[in-house]
């Protein structure tokens, strides 16, 4: 909901349970009133008409403040927005007007011809921001730094912070630690989102997982970015964010060019760090991930299996083994493609191997189909080899500094996807892919970072990095309009590009290349507390763990690990026992039916990872869901009770594995244990309120 103050300078917008306003003052200031619990438009003025703080000599009183500081005046804090121009640099704008065109409000400002336009939306209680900047002009304007928004809140002793962090196979682990004066900035330089951070920040007083005040920001973009969390020294904190890393040249807009931010979304919430992911988590699956409502299928990935040694009927066999478990999708992954046959060549020829599919791809996704599974394949169009017929013909289509070394990682160089000549040839080779057989699915991972991120003969090649991530959107957004019925999953060497931007235009992400089921409680734990059960991709592989650590666990830990989320599976299903083989498809059935309640349900997180034992639980109407997994058994002493949330109290339970009968006060308080014992047991406990 949006209300408008009596004299139009006064803006509330208002969800089920918080509201945000802002006010322009007489001078064109436009400060920040309120981000909370919901109040009403006359709490709003009351705000307003409160007296400004006190001014103290060497300082600002719009510092700390301002709802999107722009560099220039009495401003010292970091700009949201930077310009430069043959004349002059910095912004002095002033109001035109407002809109309010249904639940979204856009305020107005003008600068020599820069055309600034601020954008608030309010979905759920989430709050989406973004700017649009359009130079009216006829000089070129140059943007330095364009972030999407500028949060204030409000005067706390204490603030905590909670980032997400980590690396290849070790992604979004969660660290909190106390703010301090200065500012600490999170980002990435690497032209995509990056398994150093997830693009979220949420800060907090006092909470627990299910009681305090938490403020959440989560950033839309997938390519290089920044989020820049200041304490100023006044206390005041705001937490500034935006596409781009640093302040050299974000792009240049020419006359009568636009260029708009991608959203940076906020949360408040006063039910923990537990409600604050719920409400994320709510707010993805009703407007960002596509079909959220639709669940995701049981998959078979055949890379741990094959790794580039595939063939048609090798395929077909380990097809025939996972429809047995009874899995729903099978996926063939890297190596069926050009003269793929290692890292080192086949990128950017995406046409099927003849020797390996001498029929293309279509007689083994009619045999897969056959089977009563779905059939999906892997690509990385957005890198090509030097070993490839497509960068034989087209050196040029590659990112690179002239007269510098093509740098390459895993033997492979970008594609400058902001070429339109390279849009059209990816578009051309994808869309006649997935036209020449029933493709279902497609992994679409990206595996190593900008480094070269030149564009000869172009004069302010920076573009390359907002320009990149533009195509890429435009091309999964043509692909899925021209092939509805194709789910597509984000991957980037695991985790390294899972945002709200690409969530938009995909239906899952792969959350690590980390499959180890001890170290993913971690993984999943730090995931998810910006995003839903929905979306991350959880893979069962061999035992001992041979791709990292070579740990040794039951398939039962495996699996429950695993069910946290979409579940996979990647073993080498021809060397697994027949007992393996009958046990796995005991689980595929559990899971199938909770996996409406896993990826659909609120999510209660019962123990974290740190401790012996582990332990989710998943409510949605009458039905819910808990997975405990126990690491290690000590002393000999019993798995603690695990206290329940979201359940009725006045109501009965029974559990499904027992028959027992429980009342939900008391599951609440005293709790249900979950009769674990010795080292990587695990379980699912189903409860329905009778």
């Amino acid at each position: 909901m949006l209300e408008i103050g009596a004299d139009g300078r006064i803006w509330l917008l208002s969800g089920p349970g918080s509201s945000y306003a802002l006010r322009l003052t007489d001078g064109d200031e436009l400060l920040h009133l309120h981000w909370g619990p919901r109040i009403a438009l006359a709490d709003a003025e009351a705000l307003a008409a409160l007296p400004a703080p006190r001014y103290w000599p060497f300082e600002s009183q719009l510092d700390g403040h301002e709802e999107y500081p722009v560099e220039g005046g009495p401003r010292f804090v970091r700009p949201a927005l930077s310009v430069r121009t043959e004349k002059r640099r910095g912004t002095e704008w002033a109001f035109e007007a407002y809109e309010a065109d249904g639940e979204e409000l856009r305020l107005r400002f003008t600068d020599s011809g820069l055309l600034i336009n601020l954008h608030y939306r309010m979905r759920g209680d989430v709050v989406e921001r973004w700017v649009t900047l359009a130079n009216d002009g006829a000089a070129p304007v140059e943007l330095l730094r364009a972030d999407a928004a500028t949060w204030t809140l409000p005067e706390r002793e204490g603030w905590r912070l909670s980032q997400l962090h980590g690396r290849w196979a070790a992604e979004s682990r969660l660290v909190r630690s106390g703010l301090t004066y200065g500012e600490k900035v999170i980002g990435s330089r690497r032209g995509h989102t990056g398994h150093q951070h997830l693009p979220w920040v949420a800060l907090d007083t006092d909470a627990t997982e299910e009681r305090g005040e938490v403020y959440g920001c989560a950033l839309a973009w997938s390519g290089s970015w920044r989020i820049a969390v200041a304490q100023l020294p006044d206390a005041q904190v705001q937490i500034t964010g935006g596409a781009g890393y640093d302040d050299s040249g974000l792009l240049r807009l020419a006359a009568g060019e636009t260029y708009t931010t991608p959203v940076f979304a906020g949360l408040w919430s006063d039910g923990g760090f537990g409600g604050a992911s719920r409400a994320w988590h709510a707010y993805q699956r009703a407007y960002v991930i596509p079909d959220a409502d639709r669940d995701r299928p049981v998959l078979y990935n055949s890379w741990e299996a094959t790794g580039f040694g595939i063939s048609e009927d090798q395929q077909r066999e380990l097809a025939r083994r996972a429809a047995a478990t009874g899995v729903e999708l099978f996926v063939v992954d890297d190596g069926w493609f050009g003269a793929r046959t290692s890292d080192r060549a086949g990128l950017g020829d995406w046409t099927p191997n003849p020797d390996r599919f001498p029929g293309g791809l279509k007689p083994l996704a009619d045999d897969v189909h056959a089977l009563g599974m779905q059939f999906g394949i892997w690509v990385e169009p957005e890198m090509v080899n030097a070993d490839s017929d497509l960068y034989r013909a087209h050196p040029d289509w590659v990112q690179y500094q002239p007269g510098r070394r093509r740098t390459e990682f895993r033997n492979q160089l970008v594609l400058n996807l902001a070429r339109d000549d390279v849009q059209e040839y990816l578009w051309e080779q994808l869309d006649g892919l997935l036209s020449s057989a029933p493709i279902d699915y497609v992994k679409w991972d990206f595996n190593r970072c900008f480094t070269d991120a030149g564009w000869p003969g172009d004069a302010y090649p920076q573009r390359l990095w907002v320009d990149h991530v533009r195509a890429l959107y435009g091309l999964l957004d043509r692909l899925r309009a021209a092939h509805p019925s194709v789910a597509f999953e984000s991957c980037s060497g695991g985790g390294g590009r899972v945002d709200l931007g690409i969530m938009s235009r995909t239906d899952q992400v792969w959350t690590s290349d980390n499959t180890d089921p001890l170290d993913r409680l971690a993984i999943q734990h730090g995931f998810s507390q910006i995003h839903p059960a929905r979306v991350m991709a959880a893979w069962v592989t061999d035992s001992p763990n041979t791709q990292l650590n070579g740990r040794v666990s039951s398939l039962r830990f495996r699996f429950v690990s695993a069910m946290a989320g979409v579940l996979g599976v990647g073993g080498d299903l021809a060397e697994w026992t027949e007992e393996e083989l009958a046990e796995a498809r005991d689980w595929v059935d559990l899971y199938k039916e909770i996996r409406p309640v896993v990826q659909r349900g609120d999510l209660y997180r019962l123990r974290g990872p740190e401790g012996g034992l582990s332990a989710v639980q998943y409510v949605l109407g009458d039905e819910a869901v808990v997975l405990a997994l126990l690491q290690a058994q000590h002393h000999g002493e019993p798995a603690p009770p695990l206290r329940l949330r979201g359940l009725d109290p006045s109501a009965t339970y029974e559990c499904r594995e027992t028959g027992g009968i429980h009342r939900g006060a008391v599951l609440l308080h005293h709790g249900l244990r979950p009769g674990l014992h010795g080292d990587f047991d695990a379980t699912v406990i189903r409860l329905r309120r009778i």
